[in-house]
């Protein structure tokens, strides 16, 4: 179930690798009795096959219950592998996904054991409370770069991910709850009967838009957008509008439909720029035609392929800058060899299976999405975050605990975290008090706000984020709604805004922790390379450089 493997065999008793819900051993003969039963399919056609596809899931024995042709695809109601493999074997059907939980969020869980008490973290420097905690906006900028451009109201920024308490005091005010949505309804069990979500806390099961149960786009929708209020942090954009679009479970897993369904509502709306801090699968790695899958299984990850690069393409197109995390798996994604972690959902259906470079990560390797890999407050490529000089396109801070001597929580990126779920797990105690290190509280202005700290190619990529924003807000031209700019002009001055990182000499660069090591080799040259891509995001060059 997990997404990314232990960077360490030490090193995995004392930093937990990625936040996800907790894992139960799998009944036996739980998922047998569901192969047969019916489910809904996602069935993804060639262009102008939209008839035949239809033909086609009556042909299987399927019934069609509803369709979206700016996808391409039709939602079909069917009963067990032969249905997906009768449709697979229609030259019109080119995927077939079910609709399902597949994925998780790639931010990484701080374990309390990891950290020194709260007297080793920066006093504040002036500015918002917190603002000396934030080592992460001083390397990119951010604190200078706000007094120049802190981002326009008239700039629209999606996070697409376990939903945004937007009743947090330092998100409140820039939360834009009319055009927030969730296209999520939470799953108490899974498919073997086993807990994923949990209880429902709303009516129906659907959890308001102003809502987190995970905090993990909490904390992604901070870094971009936490407003200069004298409260708690600021973050890259302290001025532009924050949109929650969720796609993700309560337990961090995101289902396709989703997913594309959050895509092409962010097109629609005129979001500026989407951040995307997960990947969509079951599968690590998406291989179109894996001879150890079953024909299911192939279909499965090819629909996958074809359905997210449609939705990224049609929001493309409409002036969406999409932005994701790279992953945390400390792997070269450019020479995968082994995946033993696929299908990660239901637990206890993994395999292993080998692997090549043209399996991809969804949406981290598809077309037309900036990937960023995650950097420590030194500088240095963090020991958990995958790179490739193919797949990284920029870097930004992330946080690494293990950057230095020892492990500090100050390494880690600090950003606001919602109250309840922090009291749900027992984070903080009855009078509100942090219990540990890695929770902050700041009582300001006679209410109390609170922030974690978190690890991950998560919290890099909303840095690049909240930069392509004010490049937006900077650059950006009067259209419907607001102000627009085409992705690939987002996209150019990123790239000449950030500042150029070579690789580290040697390039064979030597992780060390806790008596183990990991070798990291780093391919490519200053303008770009596998560790740092086309450079380090930099919000005051971006708010202050004439292209």
């Amino acid at each position: 179930m997990r997404r990314v493997a232990s960077i360490l065999t030490a090193l995995a008793a004392f930093v937990a690798l990625v936040a996800c819900s907790p894992e139960t051993p799998r009944k036996p003969g739980a998922l047998a009795a569901t192969r047969g039963a019916s489910s809904e399919y996602l069935v993804f056609y060639a262009e102008g096959k939209h008839d035949q596809a239809l033909r086609a899931v009556e042909s299987a024995g399927g019934t069609t219950v509803g369709e979206d042709p700016r996808l391409g695809y039709v939602l079909a109601d069917g009963r067990g592998d032969r249905f997906v493999e009768n449709l697979g074997a229609d030259r019109a059907i080119v995927g077939v996904s079910p609709d399902r939980g597949i994925g998780f969020a790639t931010g990484r869980g701080i374990g309390k054991a990891a950290f020194p008490d709260a007297s080793s973290f920066t006093e504040s420097r002036g500015g918002e409370p917190l603002a000396g905690r934030q080592w992460d906006m001083r390397m990119i900028g951010a604190d200078r770069a706000h007094a120049k451009t802190p981002g326009s109201k008239q700039v629209l920024v999606g996070i697409i991910d376990t939903g945004v308490d937007g009743k947090h005091p330092d998100i409140a005010p820039n939360f834009d709850r009319e055009l927030s949505r969730n296209f999520v309804t939470d799953k108490p069990r899974d498919e073997n009967g086993e807990t994923l979500d949990g209880p429902c806390e709303a009516k129906n099961c659907k959890d308001p838009v102003d809502a987190d149960d995970d905090g993990h786009g909490t904390h992604v929708a901070s870094t971009i957008g936490s407003p200069l209020n004298g409260i708690g942090i600021a973050g890259v954009a302290p001025g532009v509008r924050l949109v929650n679009i969720r796609a993700g479970q309560d337990s961090g897993f995101f289902f396709l439909k989703p997913s594309l369904d959050a895509l092409t509502y962010a097109a629609d709306i005129g979001v500026d720029v989407a951040n995307m801090s997960y990947y969509v699968d079951p599968w690590l790695f998406n291989c179109a035609n894996n001879r150890s899958d079953t024909r299911k299984q192939q279909l499965e990850q090819q629909g996958i392929i074809t359905g997210m690069q449609r939705a990224i393409d049609y929001a493309r197109k409409k002036g969406v800058t999409l932005v994701s995390a790279l992953g945390n798996g400390s792997t070269d994604l450019g020479r995968p060899t082994v995946d033993d972690k696929s299908p990660g959902y239901p637990e206890g259906d993994q395999k292993v299976r080998k692997v090549d470079n043209s399996c991809i990560n969804v949406p981290a390797e598809s077309n037309g999405v900036l990937s960023v890999s995650a950097l420590g407050p030194s500088g240095r490529k963090a020991i958990y975050s995958d790179y490739g000089t193919e797949q990284t396109d920029l870097s930004a801070p992330g946080g690494d605990v293990l950057d230095g001597k020892g492990a500090k929580a100050t390494r880690s990126i600090l950003a606001a975290a919602p109250e309840r779920v922090l009291r749900a797990a027992g984070r903080i105690d009855a009078s509100g008090k942090p219990k540990n290190a890695d929770v902050v509280r700041d009582c300001e202005g006679g209410s109390c706000s609170y922030y974690q700290y978190l690890d991950g190619t998560s919290m890099a990529a909303p840095h690049a984020t909240g930069v392509a924003a004010l490049i937006v807000s900077r650059f950006g031209k009067p259209g419907s709604g607001g102000l627009t700019l085409a992705p690939a002009t987002v996209e150019d001055l990123l790239y000449k805004s950030a500042t150029q990182k070579a690789c580290p000499t040697p390039r064979q660069y030597v992780y060390k922790a806790y008596g183990e090591s990991q070798t990291h080799d780093c391919e490519g040259e200053p303008s770009r390379n596998g560790f740092y891509g086309r450079g380090i995001v930099d919000a005051w060059k971006a708010a202050t450089f004439e292209p």
